[in-house]
């Protein structure tokens, strides 16, 4: 549990870093919404467990370790390197942080800097978006598509409390 929310609060502060309206990311929200609850105290200052690496020259091995782990419980791929490493984090954060590209269905491998993109999303534009995505991150020098498209299932609409009598 500890390894997912650190991982979400990692994949979180890499996505703030594109975004350079937000100054002020934290990392810990259940202490913001306690602090916030008791405006009698003084505001405590939140560290989160980790610092993310806010770029390659910082990311550390134990970060690395950390990534690889996270990646291993999603049946996910990457290699011994720390390059490797960097660039699942950062692609991963990037889809996240993307409207269009559905993170949770995509499954992300990087090995010698080499990035395949697995799962199935719902539009040709999730497949393309995910694929530029990935495209465009540093350290990427190739990327396989082989993610599949197939629309999700739609609920059939509920019909009415009404039923006929079988005569």
């Amino acid at each position: 549990m500890k390894v997912r929310v650190l991982a979400i609060c990692t994949a979180l502060a890499i996505a703030a870093l594109s975004f350079t309206a937000c100054e002020n990311m934290n990392a810990n929200s259940n202490a913001n919404a306690n602090a916030n609850m008791n405006a009698s105290t003084a505001t405590p200052e939140v560290t989160p467990t980790a610092t993310p690496a806010n770029d390659r020259a910082s990311y550390s091995e134990r970060e690395a370790q950390e990534e690889r782990e996270k990646a291993k419980a999603n049946k996910e791929t990457i290699g011994d390197t720390l390059d490797d490493a960097w660039i699942h984090t950062k692609i991963v954060a990037k889809l996240i942080a993307n409207s269009t590209t559905p993170e949770r269905k995509i499954n992300v491998d990087v090995v010698k800097n080499v990035v395949t993109l697995h799962g199935t999303v719902d539009t040709a534009e999730e497949k393309t978006a995910a694929e530029k995505t990935a495209k465009d991150t540093d350290g990427v020098t190739k990327v396989v598509n082989q993610l599949k498209v197939a629309p999700a299932a739609r609920a059939t609409p509920k019909q009415s409390g009404k039923t006929k009598p079988n005569y």
